[in-house]
């Protein structure tokens, strides 16, 4: 099969007909995460850094589902409401990543879904 999906409770569901990630080859291809809890459903932090935090635990447990961690990644792209925003979430992402830090792009965007100020997507090698 050419691809394969990756599927996890430890982080939200897709909220529309995608998959959580994907494999293809040799990457793992982790759909935008948002700052959803994932046993409640909903945005619980209100500001970007702890929504940033709660997007990086989702992104751990969909990597964490393909036997992956975040040293695999290699490329990120962080999706913000607001750029005034850009230092605070990247001192949370660096409390998650790790040198060599992977590539990454940050754009700011008009609007996120379901209200969020912070949504990461990422693609990882598989081993």
């Amino acid at each position: 099969r050419v691809k394969k999906a990756i599927q996890t409770e430890q982080a939200p569901a897709a909220i529309g007909p995608y998959s959580q990630a994907i494999t293809s080859e040799k990457l793992l291809f982790i759909s935008g995460q948002l700052p959803v809890n994932p046993s409640s459903g909903t945005i619980e932090a209100t500001d970007a850094d702890h929504q940033a935090e709660q997007v990086l635990l989702n992104l751990r447990a969909v990597l964490s589902a393909a036997g992956l961690t975040f040293d695999h990644v290699v490329k990120t792209t962080i999706f913000l409401t607001d750029l005034t925003d850009f230092q605070a979430v990247n001192e949370v992402y660096k409390q998650h990543a790790s040198t060599p830090f992977p590539a990454r792009s940050t754009i700011q965007v008009a609007a996120l879904p379901m209200g969020a100020k912070v949504e990461i997507e990422a693609i990882a090698q598989l081993v």
